[in-house]
């Protein structure tokens, strides 16, 4: 039976990396993503590739969606492997001057999201009676807050909490529940941060990611195959012992 690994927010970025890494390890990729356009293009170069691959169009922060998506998937593919909550917005501002439309939108798309897609992995899990793998985005802004960025802060903190408050309840069913940290990744929403960050700073671009490249001990920033290594570790065999566990990819910014 084909195994299958759900990504979301797979169109594009980090979760683009992922899908492709996975496939190297032979699952088939459902590639969701709330731009169908750039998810269809993630699908379609995988299946050059060999790979089997389809893409969804899905807002995380629709639960009935969530679980829509994990049926179809279900019926197109098989049985279910690894479910990763990849998706997640940001923005931003000052924490004073943080619009409420643009707090609600990202507490629902990052937190909520990422319940919602814990919620429904963990129940096909269930009834597959095999176990699986649930791996969720949080940030190195979920282990050290970021200033400018208080909602996507404590959304990432709570997805840390969420990670282990799953692994503890989940075990039982041989479902392992793990997140990755992210520090500096370059992507496009990553060159949005530093772009409005540089505006409120009075700061060039450039001078901003200076400043910014100072605090990684390695030197340089992350590339989404950077993190999409430590995706493919988790949902190995050799990551069969671990659970509850938030992995820094950040180059040296923080240590724990």
């Amino acid at each position: 039976m084909t195994k299958t690994a759900i990504i979301t927010g797979a169109g594009r970025g980090i979760g683009e990396g992922i899908a492709y890494r996975l496939a190297e390890n032979d699952y088939a990729i459902a590639v969701a993503d709330i731009n169908f356009v750039s998810a269809k293009k993630v699908a379609e170069n995988l299946k050059q590739q060999g790979a089997l691959a389809k893409a969804y169009q899905l807002d995380v922060a629709n639960r009935n969606k969530v679980f829509d998506l994990v049926s179809e998937v279900i019926k197109e593919f098989g049985e279910l492997a690894i479910f990763v909550n990849n998706a997640g917005v940001t923005f931003i501002d000052s924490f004073v001057d943080s619009n409420p439309s643009d707090v609600e939108r990202l507490l629902d798309v990052n937190l909520k999201g990422t319940y919602w897609g814990i919620q429904a992995a963990a129940k096909q899990f269930q009834k597959q009676g095999r176990g699986g793998r649930i791996i969720n985005a949080a940030s190195l802004a979920g282990v050290e807050a970021s200033a400018l960025q208080s909602a996507y802060s404590a959304s990432k903190f709570a997805i840390r909490g969420l990670t282990q408050a799953a692994a503890k309840e989940l075990a039982k069913d041989k479902i392992t529940v793990n997140a990755y940290d992210p520090g500096v990744v370059r992507t496009p929403l990553r060159d949005a941060i530093d772009q409005k960050t540089a505006a409120i700073k009075g700061l060039s671009v450039e001078k901003q990611k200076e400043s910014v490249l100072k605090e990684i001990a390695l030197g340089r920033e992350a590339t989404p195959k950077d993190v999409a290594e430590v995706v493919s570790w988790l949902s190995s065999p050799s990551a069969n012992y671990i659970t509850g566990q938030s992995i820094l990819v950040d180059g040296g910014m923080r240590y724990q």
